[in-house]
This record gives structure tokens, sequence and C-alpha cells, in this order.
């Protein structure tokens, strides 16, 4: 079938663009949250996984998603981040199915972010980023 709109495949490089962006965003909103408001739930939650001592791991946790969210909006290691947000947001998404009481958000938002990290992964960067394909 014919692309009904064959114009806006000029700005292909746009998506992965938009993607990463909001990712990033993303990301680093989370990062932030871990380090504030999120703390005490968060260091349960590691507690709770056996992941100790939780006053560690919460703080690194939180940093790695700051650095990676950063990463993303600058265009900078883009499918390293995602790849890092692909095994971190697919074990949010596993915890999340089997107890839902441990983590605050929802399966869909996970399934979301993972979906979006996967597609960063296989695409790449997109426009206005320092990496390149070669």
């Amino acid at each position: 079938m014919l692309n009904l709109f064959p114009e806006l495949l000029n700005y292909s490089l746009l998506a992965p663009f938009i993607l990463r962006v909001v990712l990033g965003l993303i990301f680093l909103d989370l990062g932030v949250l871990k380090f504030k408001s999120e703390k005490q739930r968060w260091m349960a939650s590691f507690e709770t996984l056996g992941l100790r001592p939780s006053t560690l791991f919460v703080p690194l946790y939180g940093l790695l998603q700051v650095i990676g969210g950063l990463m993303l909006l600058a265009g900078l290691w883009t499918q390293v981040a995602a790849l890092f947000f692909v095994i971190s947001t697919g074990i949010e998404l596993y915890i999340e199915w089997k107890a839902r009481e441990v983590l605050k958000r929802d399966m869909v938002f996970y399934l979301l972010v993972f979906v979006i990290s996967i597609s960063l992964l296989l695409t790449g960067a997109g426009a206005y980023a320092f990496d390149i394909p070669l």
C-alpha cells in the first residue's frame, strides 16, 4: 500500500530525537526523585528485594538514572544509556508484574518506558545528537 504522506518521511530522524528527549526527561526526573521524595520508599523496596545496603544502592541507582537521562538529552552514547534503561526497566517491569505492592508506578508506565528504550537501542539517537552512525 502506498504511503499517504510520503513527504513526512523526510523527517524520520526526528522520531528518535523526540523519543530520546522525552525518555531523557523522564529518567532525569526519576533519578532526582530517588534523592528526594521517593528515597525512603525506594530504600524499603531495595530492602524487600534483598539489595543491601540500600543506603548505597538507592543513591547509586538514582545517580545512574540522572547520568543516563543527561546522556539521552545530549545524544551522547545513546545506545549505551538505552541498553541500561532496557535492563533496569525490564527488571522493574518484572517486579511490578510479580509484586505490585513493591513499586509505586503501574505496569503501563514501565512497559511504555521499556518499549521506548528498546526503540532507541535499535534506531540510535536520531537528529541533533553527538552520536553518529558508522
